[in-house]
């Protein structure tokens, strides 16, 4: 268990820096997408009426398994394309513009704070270190990369061994981001299923 504590501990202070990133990445792009969503009306709106409308005939089904399949696909999509570096960046981006937008498109204060910002409290981290486990794959292909270079002295099977075993912390790194990630996100699925969508549309419901 203290082994356990310490490889998380050290995944997060070790990457502090790419978290960081990360985190500053969605937010810019959250409060670019609140503030100009005008501008963006013409490209998100035909989003939010799709989903709206694949909700309403059941094609999209508000509970646990549909909402958490879709929201982790977007984690494993931002950390398999971390190998390309800059892909996984541009997902968190484009997911932060949205939800900037979409806040700004609610109704009033009262539907954002009851509707959305419960499950975005997990939501949203889980996107940030999704993105970041994705940073630190590249990291350790990278670093993979440049120590199997440098060890030209030795066989090929023997530099691949070497360099993998070599970095292979960095790689325990990413997956442990990835794990939290994960989890973050089936609370946030939690929260949205059985305390969101029941409990703030009743609340909704009582204020209207």
């Amino acid at each position: 268990m203290v082994s356990i504590k310490k490889e998380i501990k050290s995944a997060f202070s070790e990457n502090r820096n790419i978290i960081i990133a990360s985190a500053a990445i969605f937010f810019i792009a959250l409060i670019l997408g609140y503030l100009f969503q005008p501008a963006l009306y013409s490209y998100f709106n035909p989003l939010v009426e799709d989903l709206s409308d694949k909700v309403r005939s059941g094609v999209i089904k508000l509970t646990f398994q549909d909402i958490f399949l879709n929201n982790i696909m977007i984690v494993l999509r931002m950390f398999i394309l971390g190998v390309f570096f800059f892909i996984s960046p541009l997902i968190l981006a484009f997911n932060g513009f949205f939800a900037g937008y979409f806040i700004s498109s609610a109704p009033n204060l009262t539907y954002a704070l009851v509707l959305i910002i419960p499950h975005a409290i997990f939501e949203f981290p889980s996107c940030i270190l999704g993105c970041a486990s994705g940073l630190v794959l590249f990291k350790f292909v990278y670093n993979l990369i440049k120590t199997f270079k440098r060890e030209k002295g030795m066989k090929f099977s023997g530099r691949i061994v070497n360099a993998y075993s070599e970095n292979f912390n960095i790689l325990l790194q990413a997956f442990i981001l990835l794990i939290v990630s994960s989890v973050l996100m089936i609370v946030a699925g939690i929260v949205e299923v059985y305390i969101t969508v029941p409990v703030g549309m009743q609340i909704m419901s009582i204020l209207s």
